[in-house]
């Protein structure tokens, strides 16, 4: 059984398979395992970094600025910022690499929780201000950001944000509470959503979500982070707003279009999860195909076992068939499709998939399955929060029926 992060790079799980992306994404992934199982998996050991001893900031920073200097963390950018201008379905196929490295570095290599995809699309409608003083320090790993529109009673229901936001001035007085942000414990700025709507708003429900640029170390901000996910990670924490005053060119775009901002590129938000679980539940697969190999009962492999056998094939077909997905959607975005109900269907699909693998993977396992400390003890845990993460499977069933329902 192999939970070492630094081990080798492994084998190709169906050495056969094509590569399906470019030249110059192929030559990307092999830096990038480079990166990952050189510099990254030493960087691991020295620190005693796993998925449930997680790094502080100050390490986390040291990996931003290296991964940057290898050109590695802006590669998601636009090309005018200094990115690869990658098409989406390169994009998928590195992530999907770095993910299946298992490395508890994996979401800091390109800055995913905390860097340029952050702040990526927000250049078409930053002013020449917001792009000095925000954008550009993020994106050269001087400054780290996060994304808060999840409260209590903004969730699957976004468009419902409490807090609000009270001109006054040249400022915004900002209060309300922001749950569950990725990112937020090591972020010195967020991208938050607060509503703009006037009191005497004819319908309170429909609320003007206006998005602005607040700085989490100002007055009247508090990060709370003393929790911790079911992984066990705390890279997950709260805003709290409490009269933070926001000057006026921190509104970025126009006000109200802050919903729009946040769900403008939806279709692509949620198919660049994918890669992600599939990387994931590669790890997860792995592991359970070399336990099945190393495991001895009644005086052979249990891998021999038939039971045994018909689980790693079904492993085996749920990742192919939710990797099919994944590729098929990314090369219709491509193409220049909208297709919102086949990215919803990829990130249902995926994260149910990828739980699945996980939950065989522990069985083959057995009592070593069960024990914290194991990888794909925590990889269970991880892929189970993907059903959950960056909408339910609910509402992407809800998306995929209204995309049906609304065809002629």
């Amino acid at each position: 059984m192999n939970n070492d992060i630094t081990s080798p790079l492994p084998a190709p799980l169906f050495p056969g398979m094509p590569f399906e992306g470019s030249p110059q994404a192929a030559e990307l992934i092999a830096r990038i395992n480079e990166f990952l199982y050189g510099e990254l998996a030493a960087l691991a050991r020295e620190h005693g970094i796993d998925h449930e001893n997680a790094p502080d900031r100050a390490l986390l920073q040291q990996v931003w600025k290296r991964s940057h200097a290898l050109g590695f963390y802006g590669m998601t950018l636009p090309q005018k910022m200094g990115g690869l201008g990658l098409p989406t379905l390169d994009h998928v196929l590195v992530k999907e690499a770095i993910y299946a490295s298992g490395s508890p570095f994996a979401p800091h290599v390109f800055g995913e929780l905390s860097g340029p995809p952050r702040v990526g699309a927000l250049a078409r409608m930053a002013t020449p201000h917001q792009m000095q003083q925000f954008i550009l320090p993020v994106a050269r790993a001087e400054m780290a950001i996060c994304f808060a529109l999840t409260e209590a009673e903004a969730g699957s229901d976004a468009g419902n944000v409490q807090t609000r936001a009270v001109r006054d001035g040249d400022d915004y007085v900002i209060t309300g509470t922001k749950r569950f942000i990725s990112g937020s414990p090591f972020a010195d700025y967020a991208v938050l959503m607060a509503s703009t709507a006037t009191h005497d708003d004819p319908d309170p429900k429909k609320r003007e979500v206006t998005a602005f640029f607040v700085d989490l170390h100002a007055p009247g901000v508090r990060v709370e982070s003393g929790y911790k996910t079911m992984a066990g990670q705390t890279s997950t924490g709260n805003i709290v707003l409490d009269g933070a005053r926001v000057p006026a060119a921190n509104l970025i775009g126009e006000p109200g279009r802050g919903l729009a901002l946040a769900l403008g590129r939806i279709s692509v938000n949620r198919l660049l999860h994918c890669p992600a679980m599939l990387g994931l539940a590669q790890v997860t697969l792995r592991d359970a195909r070399d336990y099945a190999q190393q495991r001895h009962q009644f005086g052979r492999a249990i891998g021999q076992f038939q039971a045994i056998q018909h689980m790693l094939a079904d492993m085996a077909t749920d990742w192919a068939a939710a990797r099919g997905l994944m590729l098929a959607t990314a090369r219709a975005i491509d193409a220049g499709a909208e297709p919102r109900a086949e990215s919803s269907m990829a990130k249902l699909f995926c994260s149910e998939a990828a739980f699945r693998i996980a939950d065989r993977a522990v069985q083959i396992h057995g009592g070593e399955g069960i024990v914290q400390g194991r990888r794909v003890e925590f990889l269970f845990r991880m892929l189970r929060m993907y059903r959950v993460l960056t909408g339910t499977s609910e509402i992407q069933r809800n998306t995929i029926a209204k995309e049906l329902l609304a065809s002629p």
